[in-house]
């Protein structure tokens, strides 16, 4: 009867340890596929080692190999090679028992579905790879043809370290998709501070330096005036820059669109702002679900509200301000009524300008009526297709 010796149990166990080691500490955890394949071989003392990994559909492939490299080698490079169903790695794969012959060629059990690369070999012996919940595929050793068969120890041996290198790689995909979380909800975090405290404060700032600088309007000397105006430019540029930083925080995968803070709950806090400069609140009325908003159409809504309630604050003296928002089965409309003064005709119109290119980049239209008796209505709205 053949009986494991210390020697390789030792060594069986230091790979296991190795192993282990790397994968709980390794970013991504497919850098482990290479030292199993090469540990492996190793330990069953085999010509030729392969990972095969299951996919969705039940079907395997070979995604890590490792040969001697004083052995024959295989007629072409396997990895990336699907292999059958039916094939019997797959079954150890679905079924978690080992599976040994004396030549993969000749055997019925493998004959039909050894690829083509792999014909140069004999002995074969695959233990299933991964845990009994999470089966990952199968670990597959050859050996060249005419060379001894797989001993049951030399089989142990790589069912239990396929076992201990499968484990190692299911805890490694656990601890990479905590720390992921961990990550993510760390960027959500610093993201809201970023939206809803820094922006508000900057945004807070530059209306009243506007406010200021209508105050002192002829009184400040030219390069006085110069700078604060671009005191201001600089914030709306700071503005916009820790806004992209946002959208890229709560992207989370670059790949991935990035979602947008809550629409809803972002337009209330804008209404909040304008109402400590303007010393009494604007009423608010939304109406209709705001949480599927494309991204990009809720960063233009959200920067057209901002620019008419800036004019309210700057220009309008207006005692009452409301705030419309409806969500349709059309699109997104928003409204801006004060009962003030009317834009002055001597004031910037590039807060205006700003409004309509946004409304027009987004497929909509901007109107904007304004008279000294009636105050000033801005309609923003957009198709949501």
């Amino acid at each position: 009867m053949d009986v494991m010796d210390s020697t390789l149990a030792r060594r069986m166990l230091a790979a296991s340890t190795e192993i282990t080691t790397v994968a709980l500490s390794a970013e991504d955890p497919e850098v482990v596929l290479p030292m199993v394949v090469r540990q492996a071989a190793a330990l069953a003392e085999a010509d030729q080692c392969l990972v095969m990994v299951r996919g969705d559909d039940g079907r395997l492939t070979i995604e890590a190999a490792y040969g001697d490299p004083t052995a024959i080698g295989p007629l072409a490079d396997p990895v990336g090679v699907v292999l059958s169903t039916r094939s019997a790695a797959a079954r150890v794969a679905r079924s978690g028992v080992p599976v040994v012959v004396d030549d993969v060629i000749d055997d019925p059990i493998t004959a039909p579905y050894v690829p083509s690369a792999l014909r140069v070999y004999g002995p074969f012996a695959a233990a299933p790879f991964g845990t009994r919940e999470r089966r990952l595929g199968a670990l597959a050793v050859y050996r060249r043809r005419g060379a001894s068969t797989f001993t049951r120890v030399a089989v142990d041996v790589l069912t239990a370290f396929a076992a201990q290198a499968g484990l190692a790689l299911v805890l490694a995909e656990g601890s990479t998709a905590r720390q992921r979380i961990a990550v993510y909800q760390e960027r959500e975090r610093i993201a809201r501070d970023l939206h809803d405290v820094i922006v508000q404060r900057l945004y807070a700032a530059g209306v009243q330096l506007e406010v200021l600088e209508k105050r002192l309007s002829g009184r400040l000397d030219r390069p006085d005036a110069d700078r604060l105006a671009e005191t201001m430019d600089q914030i709306d540029q700071t503005i916009a820059e820790v806004r992209a930083t946002v959208r890229t925080l709560t992207s989370a995968d670059p790949g991935t669109p990035a979602q947008a803070p809550d629409l809803a709950e972002s337009m209330r806090s804008e209404v909040r702002i304008a109402g400590e400069l303007l010393g009494r609140a604007p009423k608010l009325d939304i109406e209709g679900d705001l949480t599927d908003v494309p991204v990009a159409v809720a960063d233009h809504a959200r920067a057209a509200l901002r620019e008419a309630l800036s004019n309210v604050v700057r220009h309008s003296g207006a005692r009452t301000v409301l705030v419309r928002v409806r969500r349709s089965g059309y699109g997104l409309r928003l409204q801006v009524v004060d009962d003030g003064c009317g834009v002055p005709r001597d004031v910037s119109k590039r807060g205006l300008r700003n409004m309509e290119e946004r409304a027009t980049a987004a497929g909509g239209r901007c109107v904007i009526t304004s008279s000294p008796d009636s105050g000033t209505t801005v309609t923003w709205e957009v198709p949501l297709g």
